[in-house]
């Protein structure tokens, strides 16, 4: 049996964690004897328990974490050397860019005959200053020599990284984020009931986003797109699933606004059942993101019929399409995402239209064909090393 060592920082809520999550189900089905290192915290444990039902081996690698620690790095470096010398895997699988660095050089000191690299996106813009998003290309230049493979989860992540100077052609792999549309398909509550559960008038019209109430994510954006609509959509309201650092930020500005009652923060969101009651219940995912490296939550959406208006930023275009699944606007343009909401909410014959697209489009990204071209990989590299 061939054994892979997934490595991630945390198993925060989010993208990155439940694809990592679903590749090493996908591996284990398929023979490959899988565990993940993580930087376990008690922030994490909904996500951790979660991988433990599904069958996942954690591996607590205590110095892991997402920010940037010179010593903590250092000692998580050692950790994972000695990890990789006891566990012997075949394979080393990184996930996203502070890992992705540790991991593919521990995995060079300990001679690992296999490194996929998996950056869930990347960096290279909306994160950080000049100085550090320069450093961290840098980083990402050297270890990209380090990897057999580099997954994208967008034609357009690899594109983006080879326009930096990231590694070569070949090593590059595309391989969406896979949602399991079928299942969310068959299962989607009615949007009347949604609407009754959560407490949403039959007549709002209801703009929904998902993710981490961080700068990235760009929902201060959403919030002042809201005050812009609100005149022309008498009914309007934004729903946020979601925690995080800028909660009390985005509730001020509203308040500033003059439309902190159409705003409503729902927290974090982890039971399926109640996730998909806010997709059922609304009008249009608004993701307007900084920087995206795919955005799960947009197929997911898509997969429930919900139009979809997202910034022109990472993968976020190759998941709409042109006009297919909803509209592109300008990265930080307030009056462009305002005007589409406008156009959505105005229209329910486009709304209709661009509903019945997103449910075929989905299909594009959906976990069967995630998990078939993961396979072609693992078996690709297990014939080309000669493993066993």
């Amino acid at each position: 049996m061939i054994r892979a060592l997934h490595v991630i920082t945390r198993l925060t809520l989010g993208g990155s964690s439940e694809n990592t999550i679903g590749q090493m189900v996908t591996l284990a089905r398929a023979g490959y004897d899988s565990a993940l290192a993580v930087g376990l915290a008690e922030s994490d444990v909904v996500t951790v328990d979660d991988a433990r039902r599904r069958g996942c081996r954690i591996v607590n690698v205590p110095s892991l974490g997402r920010e940037v620690t010179p010593t903590r790095d250092l000692v998580a470096l050692l950790q994972l050397v000695r990890l990789f010398r006891r566990e012997r895997p075949a394979i080393v699988h990184t996930h996203t860019s502070k890992a992705g660095f540790i991991g593919r050089l521990a995995a060079r000191i300990a001679r690992v005959p296999v490194v996929i690299h998996q950056p869930h996106g990347h960096i290279f813009y909306g994160y950080s200053g000049p100085r550090r998003t320069s450093a961290y290309i840098t980083l990402e230049r050297l270890a990209a020599r380090w990897s057999d493979r580099i997954v994208t989860l967008t034609d357009v992540g690899r594109e983006e990284h080879l326009a930096l100077g990231i590694g070569r052609p070949e090593q590059f792999v595309t391989i969406p984020s896979g949602v399991p549309v079928n299942d969310l398909q068959l299962r989607a509550p009615l949007p009347a009931r949604a609407r009754a559960w959560l407490g949403l008038g039959p007549s709002a019209f209801v703009v929904l986003g998902l993710g981490r109430l961080v700068h990235v994510k760009g929902f201060d954006l959403l919030v002042e797109a809201l005050a812009r609509i609100a005149p022309q959509i008498g009914d309007a309201r934004v729903v946020i699933v979601g925690d995080g650092p800028e909660r009390d930020r985005l509730t001020a500005r509203a308040a500033e606004l003059g439309v902190v009652d159409r705003l409503t923060l729902a927290g974090a969101v982890v039971v399926p059942e109640m996730v998909a009651r806010y997709f059922a219940a609304a009008d249009v995912f608004a993701a307007p993101a900084r920087n995206e490296g795919m955005g799960r939550a947009l197929v997911e959406a898509m997969a429930f019929g919900v139009p979809v208006v997202g910034t022109a930023v990472g993968g976020i275009p190759s998941v709409i399409g042109d006009d297919v699944a909803g509209r592109v606007v300008p990265p930080e343009d307030v009056d462009g995402l305002a005007s589409a909401l406008i156009d959505l909410a105005s229209d329910r014959g486009l709304r209709f239209k661009l509903s019945e697209a997103a449910r075929r489009r989905a299909h594009d990204f959906s976990a069967d064909v995630a998990d078939a071209r993961l396979l072609a990989l693992y078996a690709e590299l297990v014939e080309a090393k000669r493993l066993r």
